[in-house]
């Protein structure tokens, strides 16, 4: 008798042994009925029938000026938790990652983050002030600063309450919600450095204030090494101009620091010799510590991972065989250089394969393909960064840091999946 040649948990399946099973598990998914009323669809469109698409013509072209995603997909938007601010005008709405795959974000899925809502900005009025300890104070149009050396670089961008609610336990069941304030975009636009060598600055220059052009006029102090190193000044994001939401038609990009820095509409630069803090600028973010103190200008977000399939909102649509788990992992202290997947909530790690461009600052994206017995699983993942930091669980966070914070949670996310393949948010001790 033949016996089933699928590897075993160790064993890496191969794509022979993969395409044998998804063909017999075919088979047999038809041997077994049309499914129509399970949600397999209908059986009058698959093989051996002519589907009704085959049968007319279709829309032609420029019908659909703006191309968007097939009306199959339209639940893969972003969303928000209404209860999580008191106005959603100064709220957040969340990238669906479990519905995403590869490195770079769609322009209409990044999440949002907005103190006063969204700014419509006219750019025939929009103009960039830079000015303060500079030689020569300046005023830029929007196609001046288009005028200028342009670069394209992928980075991420992460709030730095992304998987805040997570800091005292187990609260949300889904990555979008978990971790979903996080995005990769491919930006295009100047460095700020071209802007300040243009400007000239005075000898005393150490630090800079970015304000942006909302009604809560967002202002955040950044150092002037900082700003001298990779910092842009963008206004492409994916090769289209900056959506509103996103700061059209310029934003601040301050790449592997938390996104409350990356100043949205931006309208003024103002170069100085200390930070703003104890001025005009607006309550920064701090993280609050157990014995009372609080961390203030941690801009770094460290190296993090998650695994968004399977998970809460993408079960296991089979209950064996063969599982392909897919995730990603970022790190504002440069480029990720390994990630460690757990199929026992830790005991045991394995390396994953990272697939795609591995930029610096920058989203990758990570499989880990195994034969599922059919049992439980408490699944995890583990980055590690060029700098050698490697992801903390949970537990080791909050013995340094508490849990009265809602910023930098970087801990190592656990999902238990169930024998029927539905995954819940889960922790280990």
């Amino acid at each position: 008798m033949r016996k089933d040649p699928m590897p075993t948990l160790d064993r890496e399946p191969t794509r022979r042994l993969f395409l044998w099973r998804s063909l017999t598990m075919g088979s047999a998914a038809v041997a077994a009925g049309s499914g129509f009323a399970n949600g397999m669809g209908n059986p009058d469109n698959q093989p051996p029938n002519v589907p009704d698409w085959s049968r007319s013509l279709g829309e032609g072209v420029a019908v659909r000026a703006y191309g968007k995603p097939s009306e199959f997909e339209k639940n893969v938007i972003r969303r928000d938790v209404e209860w999580l601010t008191a106005s959603r005008e100064s709220s957040v709405s969340f990238t669906p990652l479990h519905a995403l795959d590869g490195n770079i974000t769609p322009n209409g899925l990044l999440f949002e983050r907005h103190h006063s809502g969204i700014a419509e900005v006219d750019p025939a009025d929009y103009r960039l002030m830079l000015h303060g300890l500079v030689d020569k104070p300046l005023l830029f149009t929007l196609d001046d600063i288009k005028r200028m050396p342009r670069v394209n670089r992928p980075y991420f961008c992460e709030c730095a309450a992304n998987s805040g609610m997570e800091w005292r336990g187990a609260q949300l069941d889904g990555c979008q919600y978990t971790h979903g304030m996080v995005h990769c975009v491919m930006y295009t636009g100047v460095t700020l450095k071209t802007l300040l060598d243009e400007a000239g600055l005075k000898t005393n220059a150490k630090w800079l204030l970015l304000e942006g052009g909302d009604a809560a006029a967002m202002t955040r102090s950044l150092p002037l090494q900082k700003a001298l190193d990779d910092v842009l000044i963008a206004y492409r994001m994916n090769g289209e101009m900056l959506y509103p939401e996103n700061g059209y038609p310029v934003r601040a990009v301050i790449p592997g620091w938390e996104a409350n820095m990356w100043v949205k509409w931006l309208r003024r630069i103002e170069v100085g010799d200390q930070p703003w803090h104890h001025r005009e600028e607006t309550s920064k973010y701090t993280d609050l510590l157990e014995n009372g103190k609080a961390r203030q200008f941690t801009y770094v977000m460290d190296a993090k991972s998650v695994i968004t399939c399977p998970s809460p909102q993408a079960p296991l649509k089979h209950n064996s065989g063969f599982t392909v788990l897919s995730g990603i992992a970022w790190s504002g202290r440069g480029k990720i250089s390994r990630v460690d997947v757990s199929l026992d909530g830790g005991r045991n790690w394995r390396s994953a394969r990272i697939d795609g461009p591995v930029w610096d600052k920058a989203l990758v994206r990570f499989y880990y393909e195994f034969d599922w017995d059919g049992g439980e699983l408490l699944i995890q993942s583990r980055a590690m960064d060029e700098t050698g930091y490697v992801q903390p669980t949970k537990n080791e966070l909050r013995k340094i840091r508490g849990v009265n914070s809602v910023y930098h949670n970087n801990g190592i996310q656990t999902w238990h999946v169930r024998k029927t393949g539905e995954v819940e948010n889960v922790e280990v001790s």
